[in-house]
């Protein structure tokens, strides 16, 4: 569960590798925000960290690798990792992060604890990431995230529709790992119009997804 933001003046470090830190004293999530945006639009470097050190917690943004780390020292030294296929990515990542720490980015896309998963192709990542979750529970949770992310319902109101617009060639891990779930939840795929784009995924509406969907609107 994600910690709540403490109210209050709170301390954190960014580094890059010159090193050239920055310790800040913030006030609240957005006052952070704005302070680690600045340091990460006015230096290029391959990688950012922010440091929670009160909290154990790190997060570090790597654009040179495409990647995305998260760090609780504090909680039997977690680390996972999340592979970047958007620049706009990074930043808010890091509003998630001044949010609610290594919790608060749990949702943001597909973590994995060995950072050699990210080197596999989207496809074999999006079904490794669909085989770690073995609980219809967890499962349509997962669903759910995938869709809140570009999804809606169609004007009919028979079908949901994920990856609204998009083409085949983006979001291959998470379609990958869609297609798993929604096959291990027995859900029905069905053909999209014509007119649809290529990369859309279309589903008949179901009961067990209908409630957590409307917890993601």
């Amino acid at each position: 569960m994600a910690r709540p933001y403490s109210p209050g003046p709170k301390q954190f470090v960014f580094v890059v590798g010159d090193g050239n830190d920055q310790q800040v004293s913030v006030g609240d999530p957005q006052e952070a925000y704005v302070a680690f945006s600045a340091f990460f639009r006015d230096r290029d470097s391959d990688s950012y960290t922010i440091q929670d050190e009160p909290a154990g917690q790190r997060l570090v943004l790597m654009p040179g690798q495409g990647v995305i780390a998260r760090m609780d020292v504090a909680d039997r030294s977690r680390c996972e990792y999340l592979k970047v296929d958007r620049v706009n990515r990074y930043l808010p990542s890091a509003m998630l992060f001044f949010e609610n720490g290594y919790e608060g980015l749990d949702h943001f896309g597909q973590w994995f604890s060995d950072l050699a998963d990210l080197d596999a192709s989207p496809e074999a990542r999006g079904a490794t990431r669909a085989a770690t979750i073995t609980t219809e529970p967890a499962a349509i949770e997962e669903v759910a995230r995938i869709w809140a992310n570009s999804g809606i319902v169609d004007p009919s109101n028979q079908y949901y529709v994920f990856f609204d617009s998009h083409d085949v060639d983006d979001d291959r891990a998470e379609r990958a790992e869609l297609l798993k779930l929604l096959e291990f939840l027995g859900i029905e795929r069905v053909d999209a119009p014509a007119e649809a784009a290529e990369g859309e995924v279309w589903v008949c509406t179901d009961k067990r997804l209908d409630a957590e969907f409307e917890r993601w609107s």
